[in-house]
């Protein structure tokens, strides 16, 4: 665990077969209004030409070699891009998963801040430095915000999911509102410990739950900061692993009743329901 820095935010982004879009992703980090960030890119074990795209992306800028912190972690590139900025990128030896790739960032960061950003969506320019402020103006550890859908190309199609203002841990069970990409969370405020993804499916809803189940607040800034990439086809089967992986989280990993569970599933089913049509 490196030593945290004050005002800085390390993003986290797990990279499994992007290559079509790790470039953009790159760039539009670099994009941000606010520029005291790091961004730690954890390849897991893509092979789709990921790696290669991150590196061709950023071979304009001064790179290298850094020992593992971790046994058995695999490759960590130090790239140095001008102004202080770093980017690391982390070559798993073996792949794991989503959840386990961001707490290998998790336990690489640096920055008083961890932000979650997946390598197929997309944040508006100063989503960072508004959310930062709110943070302050909040006095919060945990914020999300709202966010848009977009098409395959990640065009916003309008379709805008709006954020409650303060989100407890019973009110978060009966709904999925937080997006993992418009995420920030302060170091300084919630523990490490609670921010290391559980490895469940939903590891992310999963992770929300567990921080706010031990009394921390989400608070939620209603204003677009990021766009949802979607797929042009939606198949009916990835709905019914939604149903069972939601039903499954309530069971054993949050050990409700099944009359409990049936209860915030009904309402879950709802709103999420109504936040696709």
């Amino acid at each position: 665990m490196k030593d945290r820095e004050d005002g800085l935010v390390s993003i986290i982004v797990p990279v499994y077969r992007a290559a079509a879009y790790i470039a953009d992703t790159i760039g539009m980090v670099f994009s941000q209004t606010y520029d005291r960030w790091e961004l730690l890119l954890v390849d897991d074990c893509s092979g789709d030409g990921s790696v290669e795209a991150i590196e061709k992306t950023l071979s304009a800028y001064e790179h290298r070699p850094v020992e593992a912190v971790f046994d058995n972690i695999g490759r960590i590139v130090e790239y140095l891009c001008g102004e202080g900025k770093k980017v690391f990128l982390i070559c798993k030896n073996k792949n794991e998963g989503a959840a386990a790739a961001r707490n290998t960032g998790m336990a690489l960061a640096g920055g008083r801040y961890i932000a979650f950003l997946d390598a197929d969506d997309i944040w508006v320019s100063d989503k960072l430095r508004k959310q930062l402020s709110f943070m302050d103006e909040k006095r919060a550890g945990f914020a999300f915000s709202a966010y848009e859908f977009g098409d395959e190309a990640a065009r916003p199609t309008g379709r805008v999911v709006h954020v409650p203002e303060v989100l407890t841990y019973k009110k978060a069970l009966s709904r999925t509102v937080i997006f993992t990409t418009t995420v920030v969370l302060d170091r300084d405020a919630v523990p490490d410990e609670l921010m290391r993804m559980p490895l469940v499916e939903s590891e992310d809803t999963a992770l929300w739950w567990q921080i706010l189940r031990a009394g921390y607040a989400a608070y939620g800034l209603d204003e677009v900061l990021a766009v949802y990439r979607r797929p042009a086809k939606s198949l009916s089967s990835n709905k019914l692993k939604a149903v069972r992986r939601i039903w499954n989280l309530y069971r054993r990993q949050e050990k409700l009743s099944v009359f409990s569970s049936a209860l915030y599933f009904v309402f879950w089913a709802y709103r999420a329901t109504m936040r696709r049509i």
